[in-house]
């Protein structure tokens, strides 16, 4: 008895524990990122006397290696230190194709025979899966992003933008896309931290935004430019007056509308015209109950103060703020207004993408909820009014975000043509492709990619029979493809 040794080995254990128990069990109780995990199992025979499985009781086959391997990845994917060693076998180096594996030259102590008591092992080194840090401490926003006018608009990322910055600013780049640009918020405050942005969407009435305070730098509309387009000084068609009798405006307000039309039509600065164009969007979508068109009326009206304010103040405020929202980022920006399918690929830099998402248990019409005013923003140029329609809707434009085979078709398609980029991706829990989906549908184009869940309530139910009982509390997901 080397009473040294016993009494040396006591002493180096006395912070250890000894567990008596399965591999897999120990390891999802006890494992934890950063740890160092050495895995001695049970070899894969190489030879037909070779059974090394009988170390245990219960046999340790080939499915409990296909176990072993998975439980390889999980704790790879969890960040720990792995080294794993085993016989050079053909299904070791199958199984782990994914990670380093060195063969070694090895001497057994048992064998009955002395020239046998040679081999091969191979020693399976997995690294820890490199993790973006990423923190959800929200970031500070640019004053400057602050003064983008806020609005009620479906799917806006308003109260997800100190989510988004966190995310985004962890990485190094000079050029952003706004995919999906919607309300314009994100790509504004991309702008704001001194980003080129392009700002792109598929409706008019969301490129003009980008027009009036993304891509211009230094146009503003003056006030007594505003007051003489509240006046009638061009042929007025009294499109809306007729068109819209009775369904979301007084008759004087929509005699205003089309004067406002007219006026605008005839200004020749493109960013003067988009300013008004957007604050005349602005009053509509403040002097409507909830903001939408999809309805007629004023049965959801609860006495706000913008239903209160006159059409005339609410376009004259609309400028006001679009105005102060106008700055120079030093950058040249862009504002498009197209399929997000077609837009060319840039330079490496970041792509946001917040597209419709797609649920089975609602749509994502944009165009339905905004048909109004996305007429007023083309001038209902191109677009075919549903005449038997209540509403007098018009066609909706095509999506592929309609099912869920076109948005998983899709994703991977605007993953592939932007792969060069960091990508940012909005989408929420309680829609489709699923979480793994997506994670799945990214890690065929980027390196790493990470999920970063974010609580956060919809402003309003989509369904009628929702509203006031929505359960609309979900979380959304950010996914970081880089």
């Amino acid at each position: 008895m080397d009473e040294d040794a016993l009494r040396a080995a006591s002493l180096l254990l006395q912070d250890t524990t000894i567990i008596c128990g399965d591999y897999k069990d120990v390891l999802r109780e006890q494992a934890q990122p950063g740890d160092f995990i050495f895995l001695d199992p049970p070899y894969l025979p190489i030879s037909e006397y070779a059974d090394f499985k009988r170390y245990t009781k219960e046999q340790f086959y080939e499915e409990d290696h296909e176990e072993l391997v998975a439980e390889v990845k999980r704790l790879h994917e969890l960040g720990c230190h792995v080294i794993l060693t085993n016989s050079n076998h053909p299904l070791v180096h199958e199984q782990y194709s994914a990670f380093s594996i060195e063969v070694i030259q090895t001497k057994r102590y048992i064998s009955c025979n002395g020239k046998g008591r040679t081999g091969e092992d191979v020693i399976v080194t997995v690294p820890p899966k490199p993790r973006f840090d990423i923190r959800l401490v929200p970031a500070p926003l640019s004053e400057q992003a602050l003064l983008y006018p806020p609005t009620r608009y479906m799917g806006s990322k308003n109260k997800l933008l100190s989510e988004i910055w966190a995310v985004a600013s962890q990485f190094e780049f000079e050029t952003a896309v706004d995919l999906f640009s919607g309300s314009g918020i994100v790509g504004y405050m991309l702008k704001s931290h001194g980003k080129a942005v392009i700002s792109n969407d598929y409706m008019v009435m969301s490129s003009t935004f980008a027009k009036a305070m993304i891509e211009n730098n230094d146009i503003t509309l003056g006030v007594d430019e505003a007051l003489a387009l509240l006046e009638p000084r061009k042929p007025v068609d009294r499109f809306v007056e007729t068109k819209f009798q009775g369904l979301y405006f007084s008759d004087e307000d929509n005699r205003l509308i089309d004067i406002l039309r007219a006026n605008i039509k005839a200004i020749k600065n493109p960013y003067k015209r988009a300013i008004a164009m957007s604050s005349l969007v602005r009053a509509c979508l403040k002097k409507r109950p909830r903001g939408i068109f999809t309805y007629v009326g004023h049965r959801y009206d609860d006495g706000r103060k913008d239903l209160l304010m006159s059409f005339r103040d609410q376009f004259l405020e609309a400028v006001s703020m679009v105005n102060a929202a106008v700055f120079d980022n030093g950058k040249q920006n862009k504002a498009r207004n197209g399929d997000a399918m077609t837009l060319q690929r840039q330079e490496s830099g970041l792509v946001y993408i917040d597209p419709p998402y797609y649920s089975p248990l609602s749509d994502n019409e944009y165009v339905r909820r905004y048909h109004f005013v996305e007429g007023l923003a083309r001038d209902w140029q191109g677009v075919e009014i549903q005449e038997h329609t209540v509403t007098k809707k018009f066609k909706s434009y095509p999506t592929p975000f309609s099912s869920r085979k076109g948005a998983a078709e899709a994703f991977d398609l605007l993953f592939k043509r932007f792969r060069g980029s960091v990508l940012v991706v909005s989408y929420s829990s309680n829609s489709q492709p699923t979480l793994d989906e997506m994670v799945a549908i990214m890690a065929k184009h980027k390196r790493h990619v990470e999920v970063v869940p974010v609580d956060y309530r919809y402003s309003f139910g989509n369904q009628r029979h929702k509203v006031g009982d929505n359960n609309n509390a979900v979380q959304e997901y950010l996914f970081v493809g880089y």
